[in-house]
């Protein structure tokens, strides 16, 4: 039959399940014997995925006469059974020859049986409770039908504690089928999901006494098992103590270690180890760099970015896509646009997971209109890029452009995902545009089904908060859905500061002193709160309490990429090596400014000195600091792109846009662009020419 399947097979592959079944039955007319099969094997998974999974009727409206056909050899074939449970993604066609093999006496058969089970627990649409009975009917189940079982277990989010269940009956059941090195990593990593340390001690004896303990891959996963239950000295001897023969396998130990690390907050000591492995594969730099910026270490995920290159290690798409969330809240635009090339050049593909990245890193960085090129050049849009680019827009105070974008992805197709709407909800929060935020907000609950999450709630409460509704604002944070976390009181008590709302702050204060008093920024923005109404009193007690519950401020930190390289300043920053031009350039600053008739906002100075004091304080923000430095370090028409950590306060806010407005004398006199950015917000609503 080597014409037969030929032409049924692209049948199938176009969704043609009809033509497919009537095209077999009517060319072949003989029993179907040796590589026929694969004829009513494509069938079979055509039937089960396109007619039966999804309901769907055939072009006809009847239900395609596979049952008619000449009964294939599979009622005396085992392998025939096991290449039909192969070839079906369906469960509704597993469980279809599962049945097939009951009557048919083929489930007695360890393989078939077997295979009928990983059909149903480790397919994408798998179902624990289907194969569990699948498994109970077995008389006696293989080795291989235990690890199959046990592995779904421990691989499944809801069910990790039935691994160790299943490997107890196991061991317990029978005294032919003993664990071997298939069974026990399964097991280790279901003790790492629940974290039963006891347990997995227990089975890392029984490891040794089988003789697995040089086994690379039970040995990774004792270390995972034993790093997941907070126990690093045991992981650390371990490795220590391993032979592995093969480096491979060694840096793959080396590399679960670290992230053990990690995952304990032991930055350090995972950054010790990896300084100290012989050998480093890719995946090593990569998991370095991506933890490092997933924990706000963005300087030293970019310094390993450039080791990484100096010591001949090529980049791969893990590596851009690690490192650019790092540049884009180091706004380090001339290393993103490097990465950028780097990705052309090499033919790495840009698909949406690294367009969205570099989507991500152009807004953060200030290059909102490169951000939307690369935007548009995206072979395909999902809600992931749809979400970057709303962000992107909404950050950069372009509203209309971001309602405009939601509304191109609605018409094409793209159900918005919550993300979206965070994107969006930011857009009319920065623009003031309350009845449209109001909209999409009931629009996400009542037309898309999605409950709000706490993102959602600040955003809609910055909106009215922002707008001076602040009696509305309230309200929303009485009603929600789900129990306010600082964030949004943070919010509420900010806008109440911005509009001088005594009344409704004193609440918001109460309930951050009550419910987030360990929490150090909220402890600063109730001290700055009592200390914008004058009651300096309780400013002491606020202060008071953070030191003695040992809670430290943020100190505030402003980083500026000049010619490749970060600088970092803090407030009154005087350790920089240009300390001295860039104290000299604050001065005329100051007289600029002075001279433009601006006046300091000491009200923004929440220490009780004098006014003199408080004007000085606010020349030497971090901010200010980072603009000096650029305008003595670059080139006219250079743009400057400072980053903070904090939320920038009013009075540098309004002097920076002024700022962009003067000319200053330093070693090269011209022009350039200032755009000051916090927590990825641009902090002025335009870009100006300085």
């Amino acid at each position: 039959m080597g014409w037969g399947w030929c032409t049924t097979s692209p049948h199938l592959f176009s969704g043609d399940a009809e033509k497919a079944i009537w095209h077999v039955r009517d060319k072949v007319k003989v029993p179907l014997y040796g590589c026929d099969c694969y004829a009513y094997a494509l069938l079979a998974s055509g039937f089960v995925d396109l007619v039966i999974e999804s309901g769907l009727k055939t072009h006809s409206g009847h239900s395609p006469p596979l049952l008619s056909f000449p009964s294939p050899p599979i009622s005396h074939s085992p392998s025939s059974l096991i290449s039909l449970l192969k070839l079906s993604s369906s469960l509704h066609g597993v469980r279809q020859l599962h049945a097939l093999a009951i009557k048919t006496g083929l489930f007695r058969d360890p393989l078939v049986a077997a295979e009928i089970l990983r059909s149903s627990v480790l397919s994408q649409r798998r179902d624990l409770r289907y194969g569990r009975s699948v498994f109970d009917q077995m008389p006696e189940p293989n080795c291989f039908s235990w690890n199959t079982l046990i592995r779904a277990y421990a691989e499944s989010e809801e069910a990790p504690s039935h691994a160790l269940a299943l490997f107890a009956q196991m061991l317990l059941s029978s005294t032919t089928t003993q664990p071997n090195q298939y069974t026990f990593p399964s097991v280790l990593k279901a003790c790492a999901c629940i974290q039963a340390a006891e347990a997995g001690t227990q089975i890392h004896g029984q490891v040794v006494k089988l003789g697995w303990s040089d086994d690379a891959f039970i040995l990774t996963n004792l270390v995972r098992m034993y790093s997941s239950c907070g126990f690093m000295q045991d992981a650390c001897k371990l490795v220590d103590s391993s032979l592995l023969p093969d480096a491979d396998a060694s840096v793959v130990l080396h590399n679960t270690l670290i992230d053990g690390f990690f995952r304990l907050g032991m930055v350090e000591q995972a950054r010790q180890l990896f300084d100290r492995m012989p050998n480093k594969s890719a995946i090593s730099w990569n998991g370095m760099i991506s933890k490092c910026a997933q924990i706000g270490l963005f300087k030293e995920a970019i310094a390993l970015f450039r080791k990484m290159q100096m010591e001949g290690m090529e980049h791969n798409f893990v590596t851009l896509v690690s490192v650019l969330p790092a540049i884009s809240h180091m706004c380090a635009l001339e290393l993103g646009e490097w990465v950028h090339a780097y990705a052309e050049k090499n033919v790495i593909e840009i698909d949406d997971v690294l367009g969205s990245a570099l989507v991500d890193m152009y807004s953060k960085c200030g290059n909102i209109n490169k951000a939307i090129q690369v935007f548009e050049q995206l072979p395909k849009h999902n809600p992931i890029t749809w979400s970057a680019m709303i962000s992107g827009l909404a950050m950069h105070g372009r509203a209309a452009e971001a309602q405009d974008c939601f509304q191109r992805m609605e018409k094409a197709g793209v159900i918005p995902t919550d993300i979206v709407f965070v994107g969006v909800l930011n857009a009319c929060s920065h623009a003031g545009l309350v009845e449209e935020g109001k909209s999409y907000f009931r629009r996400m609950v009542n037309v898309h089904g999605l409950r709000p999450k706490l993102e959602h709630y600040g955003c809609m409460v910055d909106l009215l908060g922002r707008a001076g509704l602040l009696e509305e604002a309230e309200e929303l944070v009485l009603s929600m859905s789900v129990n306010p976390d600082d964030v949004i009181y943070k919010a509420l008590l900010s806008s109440c500061k911005m509009h001088g709302n005594v009344e409704i702050g004193m609440r918001a204060a109460k309930r951050l002193m009550e419910h987030f008093s360990s929490d150090g920024d909220s402890m600063v923005l109730l001290s700055n709160f009592y200390a914008s109404l004058g009651d300096w009193g309780t400013v002491s007690q606020v202060r008071l309490m953070m030191k003695e519950l040992d809670i430290k401020k943020d100190p505030g930190c402003s980083w500026i990429t000049v010619n490749g390289r970060i600088h970092e300043f803090v407030v009154e920053d005087n350790t920089h090596p240009q300390s001295r031009k860039i104290h000299l350039m604050l001065a005329e600053m100051a007289d600029k400014l002075h001279e433009a008739g601006y006046v300091p906002d000491t009200t923004q100075v929440t220490l009780n000195i004098v006014k003199e004091e408080k004007e000085s304080t606010l020349l030497y923000h971090s901010e200010k600091i980072a603009i000096a430095f650029g305008l003595i370090s670059t080139n006219p028409g250079t743009t400057l792109h400072v980053v903070k950590n904090l939320r920038i306060c009013g009075d540098c806010h309004s002097s920076i846009k002024l700022i962009a407005k003067l000319n200053f004398h330093r070693d090269s006199i011209g022009t350039a662009l200032i755009s000051a950015f916090l927590h990825g917000r641009q902090c002025c609503s335009q870009q100006s020419v300085v």
